[in-house]
């Protein structure tokens, strides 16, 4: 989550969130003997199979994404992440200086009770929407904030007047300052990589609860099994890193089986850059986490920063595990999410075509389990999403120019189909150009190729498919008949001559052969 801001005055973030991801259809539960951070093993239940394909509906209201699922089941993707459901801060005046948002996005990450009153609905709402979507077969994942409370306002949209340290639900004792755990000065995060601090201090004005206590991961508990018996299939955990491996792996035990039967998905939220117990993979061991150092080499190959010209995607010939990242099957991976977009860590919809052929180079990878963040448009990185002038969002729309609508995207849910028809299918047949060009099949299942350079390349290649005529599904809107568009012919050794267009891509599975040679 990004470093939140202080009252009075509010701060600029320095940290980010993170989403939460998505699960699979059909997961099952396995038993496995895991070491705790302290090295004593555990036995939890954790799901075996990785998610597929979500979406992150980011700040969408609950009606929008009720009715959005069945769109979503249509593309291919098997499930939603949604925004923060809990009561949360509702400003009522600005803060200093150039602060000039009433509503900014990230009042929903300052929690005041657990109550499911936000700016996206009602409980009702979100109910209705978790049925909805659980009908159209795409399962729901709630990004949750359960590290800490507001440290700031008055009220909320709930309407429940509160001051700091003292919420509904906790009171000064639940707090790690209040009670004189957290060893800095002055109750904040000093020092980012010392433990202690990372675990027991405050995020930037954010109240740090005590999550090793029964009280607190009762409550804790209690709020996410409530949305599990609504239907929720798993979690997004905010600011997880500093929560720490122990009172995550507490809070999990606690937590019942989903309505499939199994226990719910635990993605969380471990930004990069501490040592050892602080790092991502250190918090491997209790959930899977965020790719959000990915972000940025995705970033860095597409396209470099702060100024261009272009990276070079020929090194993406390694990605993941092998170029220092959290391992695929550990890993919720994205081009960004709503800090990275805001704080120049990732591409976003700014990019353009490079930022759509980013996405469809992630789906392809087979790197993690993938998520196509889709929000809405922003001149500021505090601006609101739509809302009234109460804060509350209004209905998402795809037809207007204030929503991005990002996971629509007709390139991108090809790649969501070819990724979902190729499966584990291992990389074969790599071809590069060392610059901006790059092309792979998947065994003998599919084949792509990306070119993110500045003009239109024409490459012969080895394909690793059947001889015959194929869709170019990137292109193509008429998948199963006679290509109405653009197709590629491969020869009887399994090569094609293909024309890739500038920031474009080319992809075509073994189903997409219209006929033989």
């Amino acid at each position: 989550m990004d470093r939140p801001r202080t009252a009075p005055t509010l701060r600029k973030k320095v940290l980010r969130r993170t989403s939460l991801l998505a699960a699979a259809a059909l997961v099952s539960a396995l038993t496995l003997t895991v070491p705790t951070a302290n090295g004593a093993p555990e036995r939890r239940p954790t799901p075996v199979d990785e998610p597929g394909v979500t979406a992150n509906l980011w700040e969408w209201n609950w009606r929008s994404v009720g009715r959005e699922c069945a769109v979503l089941a249509k593309d291919g993707y098997t499930g939603v992440q949604v925004a923060p459901p809990q009561n949360s801060l509702k400003r009522t005046e600005l803060g200093n200086g150039s602060d000039t948002i009433l509503h900014p996005w990230w009042e929903v990450y300052q929690p005041v009770t657990y109550d499911l009153t936000s700016r996206m609905g009602n409980e009702n709402q979100f109910k209705k929407m978790v049925s909805k979507c659980r009908e159209a077969g795409v399962k729901v994942y709630v990004d949750a904030v359960i590290n800490h409370m507001t440290g700031q306002g008055h009220t909320s949209y709930g309407g429940v007047d509160y001051t700091p340290y003292h919420y509904p639900d906790y009171g000064p004792n639940d707090f790690h300052v209040k009670v004189g755990a957290c060893p800095s000065s002055d109750g904040g995060i000093q020092d980012f990589n010392n433990k202690l601090q990372v675990f027991k201090c405050n995020l930037l004005g954010l109240e740090d609860l005590r999550s090793e206590t029964d009280r607190v991961q009762s409550q804790l508990a209690a709020y996410l099994n409530k949305l599990i018996g609504y239907g929720v299939s798993g979690f997004r955990v905010d600011a997880a890193k500093h929560i720490g491996q122990d009172d995550l792996d507490a809070i999990y035990a606690r937590l019942n089986k989903t309505k499939d039967g199994v226990k719910p998905y635990w993605a969380l939220e471990v930004f990069g850059g501490g040592p050892g117990i602080l790092s991502p993979q250190a918090f491997t061991t209790s959930g899977d986490v965020l790719g959000l150092d990915g972000v940025k080499q995705i970033r860095d190959a597409f396209k470099s920063y702060p100024a261009e010209p272009v990276g070079s995607i020929a090194t993406l010939e390694v990605f993941g595990a092998g170029s220092g990242l959290t391992a695929s099957n550990k890993t919720l991976s994205f081009v960004d999410n709503h800090d990275t977009e805001r704080n120049g860590d990732a591409l976003n919809y700014k990019d353009g075509a490079r930022y759509v052929l980013a996405s469809e180079w992630l789906l392809a990878s087979g790197y993690g389990s993938p998520q196509i963040f889709s929000s809405f448009k922003w001149d500021t990185p505090d601006d609101s999403p739509p809302a009234n002038s109460n804060g509350l969002i209004t209905n998402a729309d795809c037809t207007s120019a204030k929503w991005t609508c990002d996971h629509r995207n007709p390139g991108t849910v090809a790649m969501i189909k070819w990724h979902n028809y190729v499966g584990n299918a291992k990389r074969a047949n790599w071809y590069t150009d060392d610059a901006n060009v790059i092309a792979f099949s998947k065994g003998s299942k599919g084949w792509v190729a990306f070119n993110n350079g500045p003009a239109d390349t024409q490459i012969h290649v080895q394909t690793g498919l059947p001889a015959g005529s194929y869709c170019d599904i990137i292109h193509d809107t008429n998948p199963g008949a006679a290509c109405s568009i653009s197709s590629v012919v491969v020869n009887s050794a399994g090569f094609a001559t293909v024309n890739v267009g500038s920031k474009d891509a080319v992809a075509f599975t073994r189903a997409d052969r219209t006929n033989l040679n």
